[in-house]
């Protein structure tokens, strides 16, 4: 299960490092006793659904497409040989539907970090690298 650093998280969520720890400290948003505290994926991915605002980009390349939706997987549903995978980019639910081998190859699960990508009427999903 993928997890996040406080950093990492207001990243995403779109504001300050402090913004994510006071939500932290009165129970908004869950987080681990751990040092570093780490948010837990999963939980990320339910928060930003209910907060519905826009994330930075992570994509570390360039890019030709416009069309881009950084956001939080918040539901992967594999079905036979294609699979359905929901993307919370801040206010934007993003629905894209790519085979059950490309959802596995991306290993996405909610609150995995993908960038929905739309061009037309086909949506590409991206991951972080590694």
């Amino acid at each position: 299960m993928p997890s996040y650093k406080i950093a990492q998280a207001a990243r995403l969520l779109g504001v300050s490092d402090d913004t994510v720890r006071r939500w932290i400290d009165h129970g908004l948003l869950a987080a681990t006793d751990a040092t570093p505290i780490e948010i837990d994926g999963a939980a990320l991915a339910e928060f930003v659904v209910e907060r519905r605002r826009q994330p930075a980009d992570p994509a570390e390349g360039l890019s030709s497409a416009r069309n881009r939706f950084s956001g939080l997987v918040t539901r992967v549903e594999i079905d036979g040989i294609m699979a359905q995978v929901d993307i919370q980019a801040g206010p934007h639910r993003v629905v894209s539907l790519m085979s059950a081998e490309a959802a596995r190859d991306l290993a996405l699960e909610p609150g995995s970090l993908a960038v929905a990508i739309v061009k037309a009427t086909t949506v590409i999903v991206e991951t972080p690298k590694p």
